[in-house]
């Protein structure tokens, strides 16, 4: 486990959830899923929980029509950035859409564990492009 795992949070509004090793790669640092709903039987949403630090890398999603991302933030503190933009930082009860086509990223501030629910906007011909992670020293410039 994380260096962190002795400060876990005791409760996350959604649950905490299990490693999520199906994308690590995906990530730097150690983040937790906890799907919500059985995407055999509907629209795929899960609740994402970050440790200290941890962020996803830049990625798109892609659509035909309508698609993009949309992020509930429910517990700690992260950050959200669009390429090219400054990055907002997020807090719960925030609420970010993400349009189809926009490259960005999202995680954990350095101090605070951070979990969002987040779900594919509904779209056709929706799939995700993940690129390059966040660079430290663009991370670290954040306050």
């Amino acid at each position: 486990m994380a260096s962190n795992d002795q400060h876990r949070p005791e409760r996350c509004l959604f649950g905490l959830g299990q490693p999520n090793t199906a994308f690590a790669q995906y990530f730097v640092g150690e983040s937790y899923l906890n799907p919500l709903t059985d995407p055999q039987q509907t629209q795929f949403v899960a609740n994402v929980t970050f440790e200290p630090s941890c962020r996803n890398n830049w990625h798109i999603h892609h659509a035909n029509d309508g698609g993009g991302q949309i992020l509930l933030c429910t517990d700690g503190r992260g950050w959200y950035q669009c390429w090219g933009e400054e990055a907002h930082e997020l807090h719960p009860g925030a609420v970010v859409f993400i349009p189809a086509g926009v490259k960005h990223w999202h995680g954990a501030a350095r101090d605070s564990w951070f979990s969002h629910v987040a779900f594919e906007a509904p779209g056709r011909g929706c799939s995700n492009e993940w690129l390059e992670p966040v660079s430290a020293t663009d991370y670290n410039k954040l306050p």
